[in-house]
C-alpha cells in the first residue's frame, strides 16, 4: 500500500499535529552545548493586553527564520520568549473590568485587591498571545519563557534601580513632566506622539502696570496664562530695551508680572515677547530656572483647572479656554487671532493631548549613559540594519533629556524607594528595609508609583537570561545575536536596553540590530481600528495557512522598508506550497513499490544504504547532465540562499528557494527525468530516485525556515540516510544546513541544459505566438553561434521531448535557414520554425483579416483626431503627444499585420 502525501494540500490537516510534536520533542530547546556555538534572540515582548496581529506576524516570522536558518547550521539556537506587564495597558483593561463588572474604581478596592485583580487577569488573558504564536510556528524555547513582573525580572529591575541610584544617576525631582489627563500618569518624551493639529495663535495685550501700553503676545494656551510669571524678551531686541524691569498686568487678574531679558525668545517670530509659564512649558521652565521665577501650577492631573483660575476652577481645560477668551475679548483684550497648523503631543496608549506639568518625579541622569552608546554604533559593535537606522538611533541618543521613569500607576515594579516617616530619609534597597538607615525608625513608606514599562524591558536582553547572577544561560548565551524590530520602537526599546546593558554588563546587547518596516494594508495605509482595515493573522492562517502567510510576509519585505499587505501574494504563496506538495507526491510515489516500501536506490559511496548520505556522487552510477545540473543548480542555490540569510536578505533568500523549486526542479528537472522513472534501465531509475530523493531533501531543508510545517510534513515521508534513521524524532527541523561544494558546480553540464531550456522556452514562446497547441509536433532549424555547436547538439534529446519537436536541423551557416519560418534568438543560438508545420493557414488568415480592420480603425481615429485643429490647440501638450505615438504604433502594427497576411494569402491560394 502506497504510504504517501495527502492527494490534496490542506495545511489544517498537519500544521497542528506537528508543532504539537516538535513541542513534545523538545525539537525547540537550546542546551549549552560546549561543542557548539550559541546563537540567540530574546523576542520582543508583546503585551499580555495583545492579540496577534499582522506587525507581529511579521516580527515573529523573521525572528523565527533565523532561528530555525541557525538551529540548522548546528548552533544552539535560543530563541527566548515571553510577554510584557505593559503598565498603562493593562490597568486601563483591569481598570475597565471592574467598572463594568462591579461599578467601582480601583481606588475603592485598594492597592492589595487591585492587584490581585491584576494577576488574576494576566492568567486568564496574559498567555492568549503566546498560544498565537504556536499557530504561527514560532520555534521559541517555551521551557525558558519569561514574563517582565517575574520573580527573577524584579530582582533585576531592582537591581539595576539600586546600582543607579548609588551613582547618582537615579534622582527624584521636582521637574517639567509629560502628563497624560487620560491615564493618570506621567509620560517619557519616548511614550507621547507629536501630530499636527488645526489650531490657533491668540494675541492679547498686557497693559503697562504704569498705565502704558505694555506688550503684546501670542499664545496658542490661552488657559495657561493663570500660571504666568514674566514676559520674557530677547536682550538684543530694540522695540522693548527700555521695558525690561517694567511690570505687565496679567489681563483681568490684575496680577503684576516683570518683563524679563532671555535669549529664549525670537524676535523674528510673533510679537517677539513671549509669556513665561514655568509650569506648563519645557522651554518656559528653563527661562524660570533661569531667572529664579516661581512656577505656579494652573491646571490640575485631571485637565480641570484649579484655584489660580479663579472663576473657571473646575472647568475643563478647553471649556475654559473658551470661556476666557471670550471674556479677554469682552474686556478689549485680544488684538487678534491667527488660525495655524500646531504641533501637539499626544499620549501613544490612548492619544488624549498631554499636558506638560511640574510634578515630583523620579528621572535618570541620561548624559552619562548616553555616551557610551553612541560610542558602540560609531565603533561597529553595534550594527544596524539597514545602516540607515543608525542615523535614528544617534539622532535620539544625541538629543536625549533626563528619562522620567516614575509612573502614577499601581500595575507594574513598584519603585523601591521607601520614606522615614519619622526624619525624612529616602531608604532605596532592593530587599524591603526593615527600618530606616539614617535614625533606625520602623516608620517607612514606600513610594506609591510604579516604574515605566520599558526600565524592566531595557533589561530584557540579559534579566531573561538570569542577570544580575551569573548563571550558566548567562555565561552562555550572552550577549545576543541579533533583535529584531519595527523601526518604530528604536528609540522607545532599542536605545534603552542598549545604554543599560553597556552599564550593567559592559558589552552591547546584541550585534546586531535588523529593522523591519510596517505591514500596510494594499492602499498603503497603517492599519488601524479607526480605518478598520486591520487583518487577522489567524483568520489568514485558517484560510491559507502559516507557511503560506509566512512566506508570504518574509518575501514581501526588505530591510527597514513596509510592506502593502495583498490578497494575490497570499495565494500565490499557497499555489507554491501546492505546487511543492504535489511535486512531492510525485517523488514518493516513484520512491515506492506497491506495498510502499523504498525501492533501491545508487549509493553515493560505499558505506552508503542508497539513501544519499554525502556529497560523492562518483560512484552513484552512470550520473546523467540533468543529474548533475539539478545538483549544481542546488549548490548554487544553497551558497546564495547562506549569504543572504547571513546579510538579513530574507526575501532575496526567499524568492531564490521559489525559484529553484518552481522553476528548475518542478518545470524542468522532474518533466526530464519521468521518462527515466518509468524505463526499463533499472540501474538508472536507481540514479534517478537517488538524485529526487537527495535534492528534495537538501531544497526542503533550504526552504524550511521559510515554511517550516510543509517541509517536515513532507520529509516525514521520504526516506533517511543511515544516521537520520536512527534518530526517532526525526525531524527536518533538527537536520544538517547544505553547504556549498565546489565538487558540485558542473560547468559544462549546466552549460548544456541552460542552452537546451533557452531553446525549449523559445519554440514554447514561438507556439504561442502563433496560436498553436503544444501537443501539435513540428519540425526545428537551429542555427549555432559560432563555437557554440556542440552545446547547442547536447541538447537534442530535452528539447525533442519537452518542445514535442520530432526532428532538429542543425546548421552553421544562416544561408541555410529555410524560408517562411517563424524565428527566436538566444544566447549563442537561432531557432526557426517552418510556417508549414506551425501554421494553421485559413485560421490564421481569419485572424489577421480581423486584426487589419481593427488597426485600420485605429489608424482613422487617431489620424481624425489630430487633424482636428480645436483638439490640437485645445488638448494639453502632453496627451496631444500621446495620440502621436499611438498613431505611430498602430500604423507600424498594420505594416507588419499586411506583410504577414500577404505571405498567408499567398499560401492559402
Amino acid at each position: 500500500m502506497e504510504k504517501n502525501l495527502a492527494k490534496t494540500y490542506d495545511p489544517k490537516d498537519f500544521e497542528d499535529r506537528i508543532y504539537e510534536e516538535w513541542e513534545k520533542s523538545g525539537a525547540f530547546r537550546a542546551d549549552r552545548d560546549p561543542d557548539k556555538k550559541p546563537f540567540t534572540i530574546v523576542m520582543p515582548p508583546p503585551n499580555i493586553t495583545g492579540q496577534l496581529h499582522m506587525g507581529h506576524a511579521l516580527d515573529q516570522t523573521l525572528q523565527d527564520v533565523l532561528t530555525r536558518f541557525k538551529r540548522l547550521q548546528g548552533y544552539s539556537a535560543l530563541w527566548l520568549p515571553g510577554s510584557d506587564h505593559a503598565s498603562i495597558a493593562t490597568e486601563v483593561k483591569v481598570v475597565e473590568k471592574i467598572r463594568a463588572e462591579e461599578g467601582k474604581e480601583k481606588e475603592d478596592l485598594g492597592r492589595e485587591e487591585f492587584l490581585k485583580r491584576a494577576w488574576d487577569w494576566k492568567k486568564v488573558y496574559g498567555g492568549k498571545i503566546t498560544k498565537q504564536c504556536r499557530k504561527l510556528g514560532d520555534s521559541c524555547d517555551w521551557e525558558r519563557e519569561r514574563f517582565t513582573m517575574d520573580e527573577g525580572c524584579n530582582k533585576a529591575v531592582r537591581h539595576f534601580f539600586v546600582q543607579l541610584y548609588e551613582k547618582g544617576l537615579i534622582y527624584r525631582g521636582n521637574r517639567l513632566i509629560n502628563w497624560c489627563p487620560e491615564c493618570g500618569t506621567s509620560l517619557s518624551d519616548a511614550e507621547v506622539e507629536h501630530e499636527d493639529k488645526n489650531g490657533s495663535y491668540w494675541y492679547f495685550r498686557y497693559p503697562g502696570a504704569d498705565g502704558g501700553e505694555g506688550v503684546v503676545i501670542a499664545t496658542s494656551r490661552p488657559e495657561t496664562m493663570f500660571g504666568d510669571v514674566a514676559i520674557a524678551v530677547h536682550p538684543s531686541d530694540e522695540r522693548y530695551k527700555d521695558m525690561v524691569g517694567k511690570n505687565v498686568i496679567l489681563p483681568l487678574v490684575g496680577k503684576e508680572i516683570p518683563i524679563i531679558a532671555d535669549p529664549y525668545p525670537d524676535p523674528e517670530k510673533g510679537t517677539g515677547a513671549v509669556k513665561i509659564t514655568p509650569a506648563h512649558d519645557e522651554n518656559d521652565f528653563l527661562v524660570g530656572q533661569r531667572n529664579n521665577l516661581p512656577s505656579p501650577c494652573c491646571i490640575n492631573e485631571d485637565a480641570t483647572m484649579n484655584a489660580l483660575a479663579g472663576k473657571y476652577e473646575g472647568m475643563d481645560r478647553y471649556e475654559c479656554r473658551k470661556a476666557w477668551v471670550k471674556d479677554l475679548e469682552d474686556a478689549g483684550y485680544l488684538v487678534k487671532i491667527e488660525e495655524m497648523v500646531i504641533p501637539a503631543g499626544t499620549c501613544y496608549r490612548c492619544h488624549t493631548v498631554v499636558e506638560p506639568m511640574l510634578s515630583d518625579q523620579w528621572f535618570v541622569k541620561m548624559e552619562d549613559l548616553a555616551k557610551p552608546a553612541m560610542e558602540a554604533a560609531k565603533s561597529g559593535d553595534l550594527r544596524h540594519v539597514p545602516e540607515r537606522f543608525e542615523k535614528t538611533y544617534m539622532h535620539w541618543l544625541e538629543e536625549i533629556r533626563d528619562w522620567c521613569i516614575s509612573r502614577q500607576l499601581w500595575w507594574g515594579h513598584r519603585i523601591p524607594a521607601w520614606y522615614c516617616q519619622d526624619c525624612g530619609e529616602i531608604v532605596v534597597a532592593e530587599e524591603d528595609p526593615t527600618k530606616c538607615t539614617k535614625c533606625g525608625s520602623t516608620n517607612l513608606k514606600q513610594d506609591e508609583d510604579v516604574l515605566d514599562t520599558w526600565f524592566s524591558s531595557a533589561l530584557w536582553p540579559f534579566s531573561t537570561l538570569g542577570w544580575p547572577e551569573e548563571t550558566e544561560d548567562f555565561k552562555y548565551f550572552y550577549p545576543t545575536n541579533v533583535l529584531v524590530t519595527g523601526y518604530d520602537i528604536i528609540f522607545f526599546w532599542v536605545v534603552r536596553m542598549v545604554f543599560s546593558a553597556l552599564e550593567t554588563t559592559n558589552h552591547v546587547p546584541f550585534d546586531d540590530v535588523y529593522v523591519h518596516g510596517l505591514v500596510r494594508d494594499a492602499q498603503g495605509r497603517k492599519m488601524s481600528k479607526s480605518l478598520g482595515n486591520g487583518i487577522d493573522p489567524l483568520e489568514v492562517i485558517d484560510q491559507y495557512g502559516a507557511d503560506a502567510l509566512r512566506f508570504m510576509l518574509t518575501t514581501g519585505i526588505t530591510p527597514g522598508n513596509d510592506m502593502r499587505f495583498k490578497e494575490d501574494r497570499l495565494e500565490s504563496a499557497r499555489n507554491f506550497a501546492n505546487k511543492l506538495w504535489n511535486a512531492s507526491r510525485f517523488v514518493i510515489m516513484n520512491l515506492q513499490d506497491e506495498n510502499g516500501e523504498f525501492l533501491p536506490m545508487a549509493k553515493c559511496c560505499d558505506e552508503c544504504s542508497g539513501m544519499a548520505c554525502c556529497n560523492d556522487i562518483a560512484v552513484a552510477g552512470n550520473i546523467r547532465e540533468e543529474d548533475k545540473w539539478i545538483f549544481s543548480r542546488v549548490n548554487d542555490a544553497t551558497k546564495y540562499i547562506t549569504e543572504k540569510m547571513e546579510e538579513y536578505d530574507l526575501a532575496l533568500a526567499g524568492q531564490r528557494i521559489y525559484d529553484l523549486i518552481w522553476n528548475e526542479f518542478c518545470d524542468w528537472y522532474i518533466e526530464i527525468v519521468k521518462e527515466r522513472l518509468w524505463g526499463d534501465d533499472e540501474e538508472d531509475k536507481k540514479v534517478a530516485r537517488y538524485t529526487l530523493v537527495r535534492v528534495l531533501k537538501e531544497m526542503l531543508i533550504l526552504l524550511h525556515p521559510f515554511m517550516p510545517f510543509i517541509t517536515e510534513e513532507i520529509w516525514s515521508y521520504l526516506p533517511k540516510k543511515p544516521g537520520e534513521a536512527n534518530n526517532e524524532k526525526n525531524f527536518i527541523i533538527i537536520a544538517d544546513w547544505p553547504e556549498y561544494d565546489e565538487v558540485l558546480t558542473f560547468p559544462a553540464e549546466a552549460e548544456k541544459l541552460e542552452m537546451a531550456m533557452a531553446i525549449i522556452r523559445a519554440i514554447r514562446n514561438i507556439r504561442a505566438e502563433a496560436e498553436a497547441s503544444p501537443g501539435k509536433k513540428l519540425t526545428a532549424v537551429i542555427l549555432s553561434g559560432e563555437g557554440r555547436e556542440e552545446v547547442v547538439k547536447a541538447g537534442e534529446r530535452y528539447i525533442k521531448k519537452l518542445a514535442n519537436i520530432t526532428e532538429i536541423t542543425f546548421i552553421n551557416d544562416k544561408k541555410d535557414v529555410p524560408e517562411e519560418t517563424m524565428s527566436a534568438v538566444v544566447d549563442g543560438a537561432e531557432v526557426y520554425i517552418p510556417l508549414d508545420d506551425i501554421m494553421d493557414y485559413d485560421a490564421e488568415l481569419e485572424r489577421l483579416t480581423k486584426e487589419k480592420k481593427r488597426l485600420e480603425g485605429e489608424v482613422k481615429r487617431v489620424t481624425g483626431k489630430l487633424s482636428n485643429e480645436g483638439f490640437v490647440s485645445k488638448a494639453p501638450a502632453a496627451v496631444v503627444e500621446e495620440e502621436k505615438q499611438k498613431k505611430v504604433m498602430y500604423e507600424e502594427m498594420l505594416a507588419k499585420v499586411c506583410d504577414r497576411l500577404a505571405l498567408v494569402e499567398k499560401k492559402v491560394k
